[in-house]
């Protein structure tokens, strides 16, 4: 590979030899989750993918050298709650590169180097998408990278929807303006990350990880252009947070983001965070556990992707 990505052996040997791979990304771990609970959960979703089939490659910027999948020790420094990583998108991955820095992946920055180390099949907690807009009614102009990254690189994305702290429709919409096919596994409904539906549908329903495999390989195959594939897996219903207590955080939420003039990327973390509290920890719960059930269908429908090419 090139001297700025460096591939773990197993990664290395996985892709080589036609295996399944599923990327992970590192903001979930170093940003999205609290020390000690970040290290377990990254340790886990490893766990997970190599429990059906497929190979783990956690992706972050470390002495501005991407790896393609993560040592123990270097697991060990993304969670780290001393050396706090850059947060990096796709936009940010030159700067880190020149400056020798080390940063976690966002969805977009992860995607892109998935791609780029040869890697089709991502899975995530929730997408990034168009942001509520503080006061109410108004246009809101703060969307995420990841979608622009979605629709224009070759990657599947498995998560769980957009966080339900997101506008759902309108991210539902950009979806459709980008031409990124949505896919529903084993749901009808958009999930809404916390929640397992939202008012918004899917055009497609797969139900099975062959079908989302078939799927994924005639887009590739067959349509022209270089969009990736979403596919929206909802939170297991086990670890659904309750609605009206999920309402009642988001009012609260929005709020705070008002009294406190909070904006840009400070948004996210600032809700989850109120979420996190005012759920007694039920949200980070959920949280975790739809990350690790979106690893487990991405595995699946990569050892499915692995197999149809060998046929």
């Amino acid at each position: 590979m090139s001297g700025h990505l460096v591939l773990t052996e197993e990664v290395a040997d996985a892709l080589a030899e036609g295996r399944g791979v599923v990327a992970l990304e590192s903001t979930l771990l170093a940003h999205g989750l609290p020390p000690g609970r970040n290290h377990e959960v990254g340790l886990r979703l490893e766990r997970v993918v190599r429990a059906a089939g497929a190979a783990p490659a956690t992706i972050a910027v470390l002495d501005g050298t991407a790896r393609i999948g993560l040592t123990g020790s270097e697991l060990e420094r993304v969670c780290s709650p001393e050396g706090r990583l850059n947060k990096l998108s796709r936009r940010d991955l030159g700067p880190a590169f020149a400056l020798n820095r080390d940063g976690a992946t966002t969805v977009a920055a992860t995607a892109a180097l998935a791609h780029q180390a040869g890697i089709g099949v991502f899975a995530t907690g929730g997408l990034g998408g168009v942001h509520l807009a503080a006061p109410a009614g108004a246009a809101s102009w703060d969307v995420s990278a990841d979608l622009d990254v979605l629709a224009h690189t070759p990657v599947t994305v498995v998560c769980s929807g957009v966080k339900s702290i997101l506008d759902i429709g309108a991210t539902v919409e950009v979806l459709e303006t980008r031409s990124v096919p949505v896919i529903g596994f084993g749901t009808d409904s958009f999930p809404g990350f916390y929640l397992r539906a939202s008012a918004y549908r899917v055009p497609w329903r797969v139900d099975s990880a062959a079908e989302a495999a078939a799927v994924v390989a005639a887009h590739r195959d067959r349509v022209p252009g270089g969009a990736g594939v979403l596919l929206v897996n909802p939170v297991p219903v086990e670890h659904e947070l309750d609605r009206e207590l999920h309402d009642r955080l988001l009012r609260e939420g929005m709020d705070l983001l008002r009294e406190r003039d909070i904006r840009g990327k400070d948004v996210t973390p600032a809700l989850l965070a109120h979420f996190h509290d005012g759920s007694g920890g039920a949200s980070l719960t959920a949280n975790t556990e739809l990350v690790a059930d979106n690893a487990r269908v991405g595995a699946a429908v990569a050892v499915e992707l692995a197999h149809a090419s060998r046929r």
